[in-house]
């Protein structure tokens, strides 16, 4: 078994995003720092209104899929197609642009801490422009597995294996096989997980200090940095000074030419033309 060793890390960013909602951004702060099929991963978190209270007012996307994960905080999803979503601590939301959807994510609440994850993820090019789809996940639909040692994981997409048993997330058949668990591990503990030979995969530690790689040869990984692994078919992470809080993320990679302009992701310049010019005319949905 080989397992995958921390070959680059991406310090995160301060920036803001929407109408001034304040996040820190790992992949996606340039167009180097991205692994195919992931295109941009944020982190909002604060105790702050006026950090977030502004939130993402209705804005359109194209060829590709965006994931809303909750930790604390309440907001509502809403978009062109008539879905409402509300997402609540420990809730998700998947969805797919496809040829066009025109949405918004906004706050629920006027105080209190606001904090979740917003991950892109790449389309082929084969379903660029499939018809736009939308999934509201409760958090009592994602499972929560128990860890040996202690701790625990909740998978969001895809499915691990733990002491033999299989645990599958909400999220399957995707044509890039993407996994997405969030884990907890108390100080001390250590997580092992079997993943798909070539599929890319990045670690991001978003409580706590880890270490990544076997114990005679791990490199650390501070929180708010993601770490792209090296190939393989495993992955070990250890806490190193404490309890530590990180999302794991692996897909198959699409290995296809990306165009993005803002909230449009292509294969060609020419692609990004016609969808600017779709939304600038009421055809992009």
């Amino acid at each position: 078994m080989s397992s995958r060793r921390l070959q680059q890390i991406i310090p995160s960013v301060a920036t803001s995003d929407g109408a001034g909602v304040s996040l820190r951004r790992s992949l996606g702060q340039s167009q180097s720092a991205r692994v195919d099929p992931f295109l941009m991963l944020d982190e909002f978190s604060s105790d702050d209104p006026n950090d977030y209270i502004a939130g993402f007012p209705s804005h359109p996307h194209r060829g590709f899929e965006t994931v809303t994960y909750m930790l604390d905080g309440h907001m509502l999803h809403e978009d062109h197609l008539g879905n409402r979503g509300d997402l609540l601590p420990g809730g998700a939301q998947w969805m797919t642009a496809g040829r066009g959807i025109i949405h918004s994510e906004m706050p629920q609440q006027e105080s209190g801490r606001m904090r979740g994850f917003q991950l892109w993820i790449n389309l082929p090019a084969a379903e660029k422009m499939k018809p736009a789809h939308y999934r509201d996940i409760r958090p009592d639909e994602i499972p929560q597995a128990a860890l040996p040692g202690g701790g625990e994981a909740r998978v969001i997409a895809g499915s691990i294996v733990v002491e033999g048993r299989e645990v599958a997330g909400p999220v399957q058949g995707l044509a890039t096989e993407a996994l997405y668990i969030d884990v907890h591990l108390p100080a001390g503990g250590h997580f092992a997980q079997d993943l798909a030979t070539g599929h890319s995969a990045f670690v991001y530690a978003y409580e706590g200090n880890l270490a990544v790689g076997p114990a005679d040869n791990s490199r650390p990984l501070s929180a708010q940095d993601a770490g792209v692994l090296s190939a393989g078919n495993s992955v070990e992470i250890s806490a190193v000074d404490g309890p530590v809080r990180f999302l794991l993320l692996a897909a198959r990679p699409l290995g296809e030419p990306v165009v993005q302009y803002g909230p449009f992701v292509m294969n060609s310049r020419e692609e990004i033309e016609q969808a600017i010019a779709d939304y600038r005319n009421d055809r992009l949905v």
